[in-house]
């Protein structure tokens, strides 16, 4: 297992996109990460859009980015919800700060955006209608399937999954 030893936080709110919460998850922990989910501390079971439920290990009060080697936040409208959450926000941001890897898909670049990690010109993709959030953080959009800049991998949609998955193992392996 290429990722023995890595320990992955998986942010998780209501209306994640169901397909951007569990391929990364097991796709993951296929690779030998430990894949801890992270929600708000509001609950512990959240439900996608689609209504089917991911429960969590740990509530975001309760964790540092000291803790992970990586934090990893789907989309949905789930960002839209961790927004609200200032030690969701505090996690990504500690995490980057740390030069760990901070990851999203989708509408996910919002708590980037919320986090100060698109600040400087950091290039990124997501779904295209967060585009002006991006840019408007800092961010340079860029249209690709995935995109690695520094320790931020960004990705557009579940089409995407594939790409992105294997950009997170890669990162890991070589981190």
């Amino acid at each position: 297992m290429t990722l023995s030893g890595k320990k992955v936080a998986l942010l998780i709110e209501d209306e994640y996109q169901i397909l951007e919460g569990w391929y990364p998850k097991l796709r993951l922990e296929e690779a030998g990460a430990t894949v801890v989910v992270v929600g708000s501390g509001t609950k512990k079971s959240y439900d996608s859009k689609e209504h089917y439920p991911m429960d969590v290990d740990a509530d975001a009060a309760d964790v540092t980015s000291a803790d992970f080697d990586a934090v990893v936040v789907p989309g949905g409208f789930a960002p839209d919800n961790m927004r609200l959450h200032p030690e969701m926000i505090s996690l990504v941001r500690g995490a980057h700060e740390s030069g760990k890897l901070v990851a999203a898909i989708c509408h996910g670049g919002w708590v980037l955006a919320s986090a100060g990690v698109l600040k400087n010109g950091r290039k990124v993709t997501g779904y295209l209608p967060i585009k002006d959030d991006v840019e408007n953080a800092g961010g340079v959009w860029v249209d690709e399937a995935v995109v690695v800049d520094g320790n931020v991998i960004t990705s557009r949609t579940p089409i995407d999954l594939p790409a992105f998955g294997a950009a997170l193992v890669t990162y890991l392996e070589t981190h």
